[in-house]
């Protein structure tokens, strides 16, 4: 084997420079589906990070658009490239927008749409359009309620003549799912296509990705990932008899087979469905609990994603996890959803996840969020990474919750009431999950620690990754948080890292038209210890396609490294490689 140590040095850059940069070193990748990974066209494995963008959608105020403007979309694409190196974002839709009243879907609406959804495709991203409602429809709510819910049309609601909404005394929007009846009926009549709604929701949704279809490029559609059918299913209410895993069986199943023909009657055959089980399979609180992720379904195979969301629900109360989060802390529960889809012969994706940025359990955003990114990137804590990193499994693709730049700048009128104008935050709910905000100079802005958010990640291996594992050195106020130690049986790779960001990837290398790709955070000027040949482009750490076990570590030293130290690296990680991934 040939061994080559490389010291890239980093280039200062502007953030227009670097989305510049980025739109040419990064095309558009047909991406499918390869056993439990996604797959470009030359056979690379892809992880896809990014955000969803936005909860705008579930606004009235931009008429159910993510953006005011192209010109907000343009901007807020080329700050996410720059800011955080995402490569992916899922794009809420709402019918409430697409089929304002029965009949032809809304054209206006939909050319809105594409030009918003083609900022982002020629930023490079993958885009994964997702039909979203929350609490079935704001039409559900009176003008004074606490709540309300975004998704279907006005006129779906009419049609039901469902009662007055109450929750009663709910902590939570959430408990409405539960408990208020209205959402429970008008959610049930759904699934049961009562008075043909669904048979209407479907019928313009081929009518939309028809439009999406033929008013984007053949480049642009080939950024289109695929399509999230349903936001956060559930069925309102259990049939006498039924339980959760038989609902998703008998309904949510065959809804979604319904769901995949009108993609294949759209022109979308060649991309997958991104279907997601009852939204509860995977809570966190046992009482929440309604077990799913389609035991019974069988194999999916590649043309559907298992695409799941997970909230951290304990350490939201404020009562059931009174502290902050830890290393590992979501390893179980990521490790699920890894087996979940390989038991289903298909790749998942995490679409939704985050922790509120203010409130009474805030404090806790920093660890959740770190301790989640932690389990994406591997399913075993940093504690044992070193010594078992074959346990990994894939790295996840995932999009947090969210990606705002109206964050606290809102004009909302909740359920149309001029009385309640809601500006802060996320205007919905009163949540606050973005991590973006417009500052007053006009600038896309972090509310994050940029540490936490712009990672080192193997964007595209040429081969199959064995295993990843990402220091980030985020923060907790003022307490820097590292949860990965490079044990003592591995000195001079201890030395070398000190107390910077580093990443180690192993993988099973092949001869791909197309090298091995991490994203390296803005302002790393990274060390990368290997034995294949390196090079730099843009934002990006690209390792030769060469056949064969490879390892590779990207390190941000002090200080320069000798010669002798990068030997001695080399050396025990060529060792440790050998004898810990097999």
């Amino acid at each position: 084997m040939r061994m080559l140590v490389a010291l890239l040095t980093a280039v200062a850059m502007t953030s227009g420079v670097v989305a510049s940069a980025v739109a040419e070193d990064v095309p558009q990748h047909r991406l499918t589906v390869r056993g439990s990974a996604f797959v470009d066209e030359y056979g690379r494995e892809v992880v896809l990070r990014g955000f969803n963008v936005s909860g705008e959608t579930k606004l009235a105020e931009s008429g159910f658009l993510p953006f005011a403007n192209a010109a907000d979309a343009r901007r807020s694409a080329q700050a996410m490239r720059a800011l955080t190196g995402a490569n992916a974002v899922r794009f809420p839709i709402a019918w409430a927008g697409t089929q304002p009243v029965r009949g032809p879907v809304n054209t206006p609406y939909l050319a809105a749409l594409t030009d918003q959804l083609k900022a982002f495709l020629d930023e490079g991203f993958a885009v994964l359009p997702d039909f979203h409602q929350d609490l079935f429809s704001r039409y559900l709510f009176n003008r004074g309620s606490w709540y309300t819910g975004d998704g279907a049309p006005k006129w779906v609601v009419d049609l039901g003549g469902y009662p007055a909404e109450s929750c009663g005394i709910c902590a939570h929007w959430g408990q409405n799912i539960t408990q208020n009846g209205a959402v429970q009926d008008a959610t049930k009549d759904f699934w049961h296509n009562a008075r043909g709604v669904q048979d209407e929701f479907v019928g313009q949704a081929v009518q939309t990705m028809t439009y999406l279809r033929t008013n984007l490029s053949a480049a642009q559609f080939a950024g289109i990932a695929g399509m999230d059918p349903y936001n956060e299913p559930f069925a309102g209410r259990y049939d006498s008899g039924q339980d959760s895993k038989a609902w998703e069986q008998n309904v949510l199943w065959p809804f979604f087979q319904r769901f995949r023909a009108a993609m294949d009657s759209a022109g979308w055959q060649d991309k997958p469905a991104f279907v997601e089980p009852n939204m509860f399979w995977n809570a966190n609180i046992s009482f929440q609990l309604h077990p799913g992720g389609f035991q019974d379904t069988g194999v999916l195979g590649p043309r559907y994603v298992f695409n799941t969301h997970f909230y951290d629900q304990l350490a939201q109360s404020g009562v059931f996890m009174p502290g902050k989060a830890g290393d590992g802390q979501y390893s179980a529960n990521f490790a699920t959803v890894r087996d979940r889809a390989a038991a289903l012969g298909t790749a998942a994706i995490v679409t939704e996840f985050g922790h509120p940025l203010t409130g009474y359990t805030s404090d806790k955003a920093p660890t959740v969020d770190k301790a989640m990114y932690q389990a994406l990137d591997s399913r075993v804590s940093g504690a044992n990474w070193w010594r078992r990193p074959a346990d990994s499994g894939p790295v996840l693709s995932a999009t947090q919750w969210q990606w705002d730049i109206y964050s606290g700048r809102h004009h909302e009128l909740m359920n149309d009431n001029p009385d309640k104008v809601k500006t802060d935050g996320d205007a919905w709910n009163g949540e606050d999950f973005s991590s973006a905000r417009t500052a007053d100079d006009a600038t896309v802005q972090l509310r994050q620690d940029v540490r936490l958010l712009d990672r080192l990640y193997p964007a595209a291996v040429a081969g199959h990754t064995l295993a990843f594992t990402y220091e980030d050195r985020s923060r907790d106020g003022s307490q820097t948080l590292t949860w990965n130690q490079i044990p003592s049986a591995l000195p001079a790779t201890a030395a070398l890292t000190g107390a910077g960001r580093y990443g180690v990837l192993v993988w099973q290398g092949t001869a791909s038209g197309a090298p091995t790709e991490l994203h390296v955070p803005a302002g790393m000027t990274p060390t990368v210890v290997t034995d294949v040949s390196v090079t730099r482009a843009g934002d990006r750490v690209q390792l030769a396609a060469t056949p064969g076990l490879h390892y590779a570590l990207i390190a941000e030293p002090s200080t320069a490294p000798t010669a002798a130290q990068l030997t001695a690296v080399r050396t025990e990680l060529a060792a440790w490689a050998a004898g810990a991934v097999k």
